[in-house]
């Protein structure tokens, strides 16, 4: 590394007798006298300045970015000045999962990140400053689960920017800093009383949305954007193909989450409730993009359409038709005139699977088969969230005993002799 320190008060002339001499500059007395100069490793030229007197402060600087070059440690101490909010604009837009997890990522940092966080430089962040921002966090997104995603995200940046030399460390993954729970450490399912409570607190246009969802197993997306022809009600069959999402405020059709396209039990009542609100609301053809707003277009005739007959978009149905069905049916209390309801995360659309999944389980249905008909990549993750829900194994214990032990104990040599002994 070429480097050194230039004395911005002095300089060195040559006099009439060709010898050097020390003569004052210019600047003498004026702002930072020492200059410290080195060239970094993308061949550019970089400074710091130190004040009179501190000559030896700008060499122990010079001598530690040689060393961080030398080690591989080096961090321009200029890049590292951006700040986290135009940093993580940057990373944003380098994301290279499907849109919608694009779109989602980007709501996430642009709300709830960057106004914390974004003026501050990247690499003069604390763990202290994460754990301040996860207190405002807390009380911004209740829902434990949703803020260990904005947590993932943030910390990502932040890893990206240790890789990129902008910092040293991720101040997310010091143990100081506790993360947010991934999820609830239990599923708790409706009960029938709260579901078909919530059910008659909607529109009438809507409500058969509670069978589609709490019936079927379906996802809200895949709700809005269920084709008539898809279900099967001569063959007791339900085709999960398709669903309706929202990218950058554009709505289109996709296929379901990580294309788990699949077919799903249709049971005889939630059959007639279809036919039901199809005799009162006839479908409508809904013309959307595929996949993306400049993909091809795609016709479906959907069950489920919005008063003006286009697709159903989430954010208004969550405001004004689910979150006050909520309220009438006693699951959030209603809002203080002119403010919005409260944060439901966890009493979402996507309650009504659990519900679902807890009926099927209770009726003995096993986790290989809810697995398939919610649509998981893995049964294993079914598991994972449903254990406890599933028929307790107690019983059949104690009964197992209860029918050896239960004989013995009035037989002279049984549990109850050998205790007298």
């Amino acid at each position: 590394m070429a480097g050194h320190i230039q004395d911005r008060w002095y300089k060195t002339e040559t006099d009439a007798n060709g010898k050097p001499r020390r003569v004052k500059t210019d600047r003498y007395g004026i702002g930072l006298r020492y200059r410290a100069r080195y060239v970094g490793p993308d061949g550019t030229e970089q400074s710091q300045s130190f004040p009179d007197r501190q000559k030896s402060k700008a060499e122990e600087w010079l001598t530690r970015i040689k060393a961080d070059m030398s080690n591989g440690d080096f961090i321009d101490p200029k890049a590292g000045r951006v700040t986290f909010g135009q940093y993580a604009e940057k990373w944003l837009t380098s994301l290279t999962t499907d849109l919608t997890t694009r779109a989602s990522v980007r709501s996430q940092i642009r709300r709830h990140a960057i106004p914390y966080l974004g003026k501050r430089p990247i690499d003069s962040f604390e763990p202290s400053h994460i754990r301040e921002w996860l207190s405002e966090l807390e009380a911004a997104v209740p829902a434990t689960s949703y803020r260990h995603v904005i947590f993932g995200n943030v910390s990502g940046i932040f890893m990206a920017a240790v890789e990129d030399r902008l910092r040293r460390t991720n101040p997310c993954r010091s143990r100081s800093v506790t993360v947010p729970s991934a999820a609830p450490s239990r599923v708790r399912p409706w009960t029938s009383a709260r579901t078909f409570g919530v059910r008659a607190g909607l529109p009438e246009r809507f409500r058969a949305m509670v069978d589609a969802a709490g019936g079927c197993g379906l996802r809200q997306g895949e709700v809005f954007g269920l084709p008539v022809d898809e279900i099967g009600f001569d063959t007791g069959w339900l085709h999960v193909g398709y669903q309706v999402k929202n990218m950058g405020g554009h709505l289109v059709f996709a296929p379901p989450k990580r294309g788990k396209v699949r077919d799903v039990p249709l049971a005889p009542a939630v059959a007639a409730a279809f036919k039901a609100h199809r005799k009162q609301f006839p479908p409508v053809a809904v013309t959307l993009p595929w996949l993306r707003p400049d993909g091809p277009l795609v016709t479906k005739e959907l069950l489920f359409t919005a008063d003006e007959g286009g697709a159903v978009r989430r954010s208004d149905f969550n405001t004004y038709a689910w979150k006050p069905a909520l309220v009438a049916a006693g699951v959030i209390p209603a809002p203080e005139r002119g403010k919005r309801h409260q944060a439901a995360r966890e009493d979402g659309m996507h309650a009504l699977r659990h519900f679902y999944a807890s009926v099927l389980l209770d009726a003995g249905e096993n986790i290989k088969a809810l697995s398939t008909y919610l649509g998981h990549s893995d049964p294993g993750f079914t598991l994972r969230v449903y254990t406890h829900l599933m028929p307790s194994s107690d019983d059949r214990a104690r009964n197992a005993m209860e029918s050896v032990y239960g004989k013995a104990v009035s037989a002279p040599d049984g549990p109850q002799a050998a205790q007298e002994q």
